[in-house]
């Protein structure tokens, strides 16, 4: 347990923290936008209390997630130093304007989104909630920008400074920006948020419709998360087929490490569905495939090769076993998503969806999915790319700082325990909140032509009031 190895788990368990919290906001703003989008259209209080249900969960989330990144990038200063020297003349540019064209404008309108219900007109306050949502995914945009540079450098010079240190120099910006990797990891990242708020929407409506609460609510939130799941899980599947492509060109041992395929042989590659990878002896023990599937999925072409974990040293390996296992919970995990999509429009066409309990406990139990698939998708791109920091030039052991494995472990476990107290409180409240479900909201103000909204009315006991 070395220094270096320490700052990597450290970087892992902050960032596995980090990252639930963003993508459940980008998808979770986007979905506020489209609740408030059909409150203005019809008028329904069901919408507006679907809105500020939702609202509350969205602010305590990209709170933590503020909290989270703030953190997270102390450690480029602390832990990994050297890759701040030497690369932070592009990665800090990248970083920055994902502070200045998206936090900024986050920041902004979300205090309308949150006090100004009553103080703007609903033009003005579904402008707000959209900027929100823009802003998430910009954001997205800057941040998977930076991290794509890292697994597919581009447009880059390195110039050696006075101490002989090279140091990279940005020679094209659109190069760095759009680097060979990035449109398919922004795509495949923003539909990863995007499935990963459904599924918890459609998780709870199916529990308030098990629990026979919130029925109303539970129906229309289910349905439009069956929808967007039967079209949204196909596009991913699709997307992270052209990432597995460009991965292929770019960075072939880490599809080798996915697969576990240590030696090309004739006849194609096998699909191995399950091994236990023997880094030891270059093998897999207890491998169940089936012959050529991998080829066909891979390159599309059942005779095709990929080059082999064997065909480079050791030492330009990464370790091949959280990779392999972790593809696999992440298409898996897929899989499941989209067969209980198919299936949901199937009993939703036979108009058993709401009276299936088998369906709508499914449902429920698929509440985390999206966030175990994100992070696991996010430790095979990450664990794939070493032994290198900067794919290719920088290994990650030089991009280390030179500090003691002591006070690394120190942080680390403050991280855990501050962590464990804060967002054990934040997701404790997260989940008191989805318990007490949806409730009807104050009357809306007056329209921008001057009308009240209709009242919606509202039991009291055994009285009938208007909200």
């Amino acid at each position: 347990m070395d220094a270096l190895l320490l700052s990597r788990i450290q970087f892992g368990f902050v960032i596995s923290f980090h990252i639930l919290f963003p993508a459940f906001t980008i998808g979770l703003a986007s979905w506020l936008a489209f609740l408030e989008f059909r409150w203005l259209r019809t008028r329904e209080a069901i919408w507006r209390d679907l809105y500020f249900f939702w609202l509350k969960i969205f602010a305590i989330s990209f709170g933590m997630g503020v909290v989270s990144g703030i953190v997270m990038s102390f450690q480029f200063g602390t832990n990994w130093a050297v890759l701040s020297e030497r690369a932070g003349n592009i990665l800090g540019p990248l970083l920055s304007y994902e502070v200045l064209t998206a936090f900024f404008l986050e920041a902004t309108f979300l205090g309308v989104m949150l006090f100004g219900w009553k103080r703007v007109s609903h033009k003005l306050h579904f402008f707000a909630t959209c900027m929100v949502a823009l802003g998430t995914l910009i954001s997205t945009f800057w941040i998977i920008s930076a991290n794509s540079w890292m697994h597919t450098p581009a447009g880059y010079n390195i110039v050696t400074n006075a101490a002989g240190v090279g140091i990279f120099e940005p020679a094209s910006w659109w190069a760095i920006v759009f680097n060979p990797s990035f449109p398919y990891r922004l795509t495949h990242m923003v539909l990863a948020a995007f499935i990963t708020t459904c599924f918890v929407i459609g998780g709870v409506s199916a529990w308030y419709l098990r629990r026979g609460v919130h029925v109303e609510a539970g129906k229309r939130m289910l349905k439009l998360a069956v929808v967007f799941a039967a079209i949204a899980v196909p596009l991913q599947i699709l997307a992270g087929d052209q990432q597995g492509l460009n991965t292929l060109e770019h960075q072939p041992i880490k599809v080798a490490a996915m697969e576990a395929h240590w030696r090309s042989e004739d006849g194609g590659v096998p699909l191995v569905l399950f091994a236990w990878p023997n880094e030891q002896a270059e093998r897999n023990d207890y491998e169940i495939a089936i012959p050529k599937l991998g080829s066909l999925l891979l390159t599309h072409s059942l005779d095709g090769d990929i080059q082999p974990l064997t065909s480079v040293p050791r030492s330009e390996r990464p370790p091949v076993k959280p990779v392999f296992f972790a593809f696999r919970v992440m298409v898996g995990l897929g899989t499941l998503m989209l067969l209980l999509a198919m299936t949901s429009l199937w009993q939703w066409r036979r108009g058993r969806l709401f009276e299936s309990r088998w369906l709508l406990r499914a449902w429920t139990m698929m509440i985390p999915a999206g966030f175990i698939a994100l992070l696991s998708g996010w430790y095979v791109t990450e664990i794939g790319r070493q032994p290198y920091v900067i794919y290719g030039l920088l290994r990650t052991a030089d991009a280390a700082t030179a500090i003691g494995a002591g006070s690394v472990l120190a942080s680390l476990i403050v991280y855990a325990c501050v962590y464990a107290i804060v967002f054990g409180a934040g997701i404790w409240y997260l989940l008191k909140l989805i318990g007490k479900g949806p409730e009807p909201h104050e009357p809306a103000p007056e329209t921008d032509d001057g009308e009240k909204t209709p009242a919606r009315p509202l039991s009291v006991g055994n009285k009938t009031v208007e909200q």
